[in-house]
């Protein structure tokens, strides 16, 4: 079965099964269900897993285990810091999931996963047990020698770090210094730092006269939309922004408010330090985790099935794939491995080409945005998405269409995960 009658066919069992649930249509769960599917993780990843996989599953039952009850996108967040949005506008639920497609969702912290008996167990004692389970639990950050609370913020998972962050940033005396630290890639969101450190400065022209911002990218270079990022940092904000590449983090002292490094000691008013990241301790633990640098987890692009057990799929963050980690390409690996399972559950196989596309804006002033978009095909002889070619385009500069648009972009992007 092609892919479009796939989807035909799977639309019209969907549709087949709509009730009336009072306030719209709604998927009702299946009474017998053909399979049953656990998602851990309820970010762009699970969530987007969840909706599709009942959307496509012809008869699959999904739950859904989370352990916060609502959903803090860290898309968007560094405006926080500029007080440009707040939380709450940042902020997404689970109801749609379950009343308009039939998901069952469980608030509960997951502490253990089986992969040979495809069950999990939760904190509250429960025990779920599936015929898969699809794992998108997000990332994890190694530890800083000396940093043991929250001093130095990262604000790269968005809640109270972001919270605090901002406040220390308002609280910041005039002619202060702000650090930013950029871990070696891979990491989260690989344009986040850069836009964050152009936003920060634009906001620092205006709201904390004679301010510095110093960027300490243990990256060789820039890694991502180089060109427009550079042409920030040695344009409009070139008053403000000290960019020093390949400095890497050594340990910190809060007392001081100082970093070691290999470029030697830095100090900071405000020290926003980003720490390496690597798959959740939850994808260790459960033997996920593997290769040479044994940190995030492998496997097979088809269908984003472990390679160390074929009956767990790994979305989003904590997987190993040539692809960037972010929202939107969380939200693409859920749709392929949503797709790859319902059409295992009717007897076939994985779509022998899937084809993911990663698109984001930048902010490069508090008013201006810049774009980045690729598209990746499987390569079958490699086994590994590869980037079309010629796919790879970022606009030429920034502009405050671009900024309205990064909104629009935004709000798409969230109700195709969460509504």
């Amino acid at each position: 079965m092609d892919r479009r009658t796939f989807l035909m066919a799977s639309t019209s069992a969907a549709l087949a099964s709509l009730t009336h649930s009072g306030s719209g249509w709604a998927l009702a769960p299946p009474p017998v269900p053909k399979a049953r599917v656990i998602v851990v993780g309820g970010g762009m990843g699970g969530a987007t897993m969840a909706k599709y996989m009942r959307l496509w599953g012809d008869e699959v039952a999904v739950t859904l285990v989370e352990r916060n009850p609502k959903y803090v996108s860290s898309i968007m967040s560094s405006l926080v810091l500029t007080a440009q949005r707040d939380l709450s506008s940042l902020t997404f639920g689970y109801e749609a999931l379950s009343r308009r497609y039939g998901v069952d969702v469980v608030i509960d912290d997951v502490v253990a996963v089986d992969p040979v008996r495809t069950t999990v167990k939760l904190a509250s004692g429960t025990a779920l047990s599936a015929d898969r389970i699809v794992m998108a639990p997000g990332i994890d950050f190694d530890n800083v020698p000396g940093l043991e609370d929250d001093s130095m913020p990262h604000a790269w998972t968005a809640g109270l770090q972001t919270t605090l962050l901002a406040r220390q940033l308002k609280g910041m005396r005039s002619n202060g210094v702000v650090v930013i630290t950029i871990p070696k890639a891979p990491f989260r969101c690989p344009p986040g730092p850069y836009e964050r450190a152009c936003l920060i400065a634009d906001w620092l022209k205006a709201e904390k006269p004679r301010s510095k911002l110093i960027v300490l990218d243990a990256n060789p270079d820039i890694v991502v939309e180089k060109d427009n990022f550079s042409r920030a940092f040695l344009g409009p904000h070139a008053k403000i922004v000290e960019y020093l590449s390949g400095v890497e983090v050594t340990s910190v002292d809060v007392g001081a408010m100082s970093l070691s490094t290999s470029g030697g000691l830095v100090r900071g008013d405000v020290i926003n330090l980003i720490p390496a990241q690597r798959a959740s301790a939850l994808a260790v633990a459960t033997g996920l985790v593997s290769g040479s640098d044994g940190r995030f987890a492998p496997v097979d692009v088809l269908s984003y099935a472990s390679v160390a057990a074929p009956s767990i799929h790994v979305i989003g963050d904590s997987s190993a794939t040539t692809q960037p980690k972010a929202g939107h390409i969380a939200n693409q690996e859920a749709k392929v491995c949503a797709d790859a399972l319902a059409r295992l559950f009717s007897g076939g196989q994985p779509d022998p080409s899937p084809v993911t596309n990663s698109a984001c804006y930048s902010t490069i002033t508090r008013t201006e945005a810049s774009w980045l978009t690729a598209v990746f095909q499987y390569d079958a002889a490699a086994k590994v998405m590869t980037p079309v070619a010629q796919s790879f385009a970022a606009s030429d500069g920034w502009t405050p269409k671009y900024f309205k648009e990064m909104g629009k972009w935004f709000d798409g992007l969230m109700a195709d995960t969460f509504s």
